[in-house]
């Protein structure tokens, strides 16, 4: 047994966790290459520049990310490209999560008077 499927809450790797860092691994897994140009990613997610940079160090520093200069027009650009272990987890990552929510929706449903053998009482204002 998996440590998500023991417990899926265990699952929900800070680094991937932030909506931003979220929105940067789903944009280079969502590519056939799984690399993106620092400025795709910046327009894609509509980040600054410091902003990205302060998110993709953290992605580094996690092993999701790796990064290339490749000359270009003018001047050369930065490729940052998922690792094979980035790939790994943040997938691993997106199951966890998928858990979680099934959780949460299962909490979230309404009770009917059927699921508590109790006929539902109305609420007076």
């Amino acid at each position: 047994m998996t440590k998500s499927q023991s417990n899926p809450y265990e699952g929900l790797q800070r680094a991937f966790h932030e909506p931003k860092r979220l929105a940067i691994m789903a944009a280079l897994i969502g590519t056939p290459s799984q690399e993106m140009t620092f400025t795709e990613l910046k327009e894609g997610c509509d980040l600054t520049d410091g902003n990205l940079n302060r998110h993709l160090k953290t992605l580094e520093d996690a092993g999701a990310v790796a990064f290339r200069r490749s000359p270009g027009p003018g001047r050369p650009q930065t490729i940052v490209s998922l690792t094979k272990g980035g790939h790994r987890a943040f997938l691993e990552y997106l199951v966890a999560l998928e858990e979680v929510l099934k959780i949460a929706a299962a909490a979230a449903k309404p009770q009917t008077a059927s699921d508590s053998g109790a006929l539902a009482k109305p609420v007076r204002a």
